[in-house]
């Protein structure tokens, strides 16, 4: 019964210290104050001894605390440092990204602005002599020239084009509808 009664006083005592080790508590509570020793004999527990075990236990955790601590301080200094790096990068791509998409919307202005001269130029020609240049170029090239070209100068132009090129365009232009 007094076993039991210290058992019961050791698990209570376990929960209200968790700085205290159960084990260490149960081992007195059931031995009845009493502490096994390498020979086999046991030893009454002494409460300083116990205190100093304890203490050091706790100077043990503490020590791996502080070590664990380190390391993950370490390791939180290492990821900034990632991190800083990264966002760097980030930037610089950024900037990449933006400096591309600049130089491709200028191209595409050229591009644009060349082609209005073109057909400007197409427009103000005679239309047999724009048939004949026209005739010259790839037929993707003259499909394009026709789409962006008013209905007046298409007119105009459609009795100097080759027939199938025409047609193709025709051909496209009811697909769309």
């Amino acid at each position: 019964m007094l076993r039991a009664l210290c058992m019961a006083i050791a698990v209570i005592a376990a929960c209200l210290l968790p700085s205290a080790s159960p084990d260490r508590l149960i081992l007195a509570a059931t031995s009845g104050g009493v502490a096994p020793q390498k020979d086999g004999s046991e030893q009454p527990l002494s409460a300083s001894r116990a205190a100093r075990e304890e203490k050091a236990i706790q100077d043990a955790r503490r020590q791996q605390l502080a070590e664990r601590e380190a390391a993950l301080a370490a390791k939180e200094q290492e990821l900034k440092k990632l991190g800083a790096k990264l966002d760097s990068q980030i930037k610089s791509l950024d900037d990449s990204k933006k400096r591309l998409d600049d130089s491709f919307k200028t191209q595409k202005k050229l591009r644009d602005e060349k082609q209005k001269k073109m057909i400007g130029l197409f427009k103000k020609m005679r239309p047999e002599q724009a048939g004949q240049l026209m005739d010259k170029l790839g037929e993707v090239k003259v499909i394009s020239l026709l789409n962006q070209m008013d209905t007046k100068t298409v007119i105009k132009l459609i009795p100097y084009l080759k027939q199938p090129r025409v047609l193709k365009w025709i051909e496209e232009n009811l697909k769309g509808t």
